[in-house]
């Protein structure tokens, strides 16, 4: 289950920074603990890890499809939760090419589940991380219930990425404060006055979108 060394770091790539005295230890005891366990958790956090997002996107399907039955207003702001998820992966990107903290298995000499990404593909913060959150908390101001669920969804997927060697609990964190501040943001714009766009959308071919009836 942990046939991934590190790599060395590819000829005239420059490496970046070290995260790895941060949380490095911590980070450490969390990959010797998924190499301790049973394969079987190995394998479901691992595909939890890999396949987790898409469980955010039907998530969003459904919310959608439950606001047009509410009102078109409702289901306009809920057509906004994918943008405001794609905003903050914008801005996570940025920030990656920023700090350019390598990956951790490229600093310390582990073995980890998921394969040791090549030097450039930066670490900080956790795409995962931010995309989850950015969708839990957009989720959250759309349907309370469903937003819950995806809350604790995207606790699953930050802790996943640390247990499969992907990055440094510092990384994930990051991930969810940079996802959830965008998302509180950009929602708290969008949910302002979407009755009087949602009315005039409604009259024109985009109707189905934002209502049932």
């Amino acid at each position: 289950m942990f046939p991934h060394a590190p790599l060395p770091p590819a000829p005239g790539v420059r490496l970046a920074m070290d995260g790895s005295g941060i949380d490095g230890s911590v980070y450490t005891d969390v990959v010797e603990l998924a190499r301790r366990s049973p394969g079987w958790l190995d394998a479901v956090v691992s595909l939890w890890s890999t396949y987790g997002l898409a469980v955010f996107a039907v998530l969003m399907l459904v919310v959608w499809w439950r606001a047009r039955r509410v009102s078109a207003g409702l289901a306009l702001t809920a057509l906004a939760v994918p943008l405001v998820v794609v905003g903050a992966y914008a801005v996570d990107m940025v920030l990656k090419s920023l700090v350019r903290e390598d990956r951790p298995c490229q600093s310390l000499p582990v073995s980890t589940l998921e394969s040791c990404p090549a030097a450039g593909d930066w670490s900080f913060p956790s795409n995962h991380a931010t995309i989850a959150a950015a969708a839990a908390v957009a989720l959250l101001l759309v349907s309370r219930r469903l937003g819950v669920v995806a809350l604790f969804a995207a606790a699953a997927m930050a802790a996943s990425r640390v247990w499969v060697g992907a990055h440094y609990p510092h990384d994930v964190a990051a991930g969810v404060v940079v996802g959830a501040l965008v998302a509180w943001a950009a929602m708290h714009v969008v949910r302002r006055r979407p009755e009087a766009l949602a009315d005039r959308l409604a009259a024109t071919r985009l109707r189905p979108l934002l209502s049932a009836s």
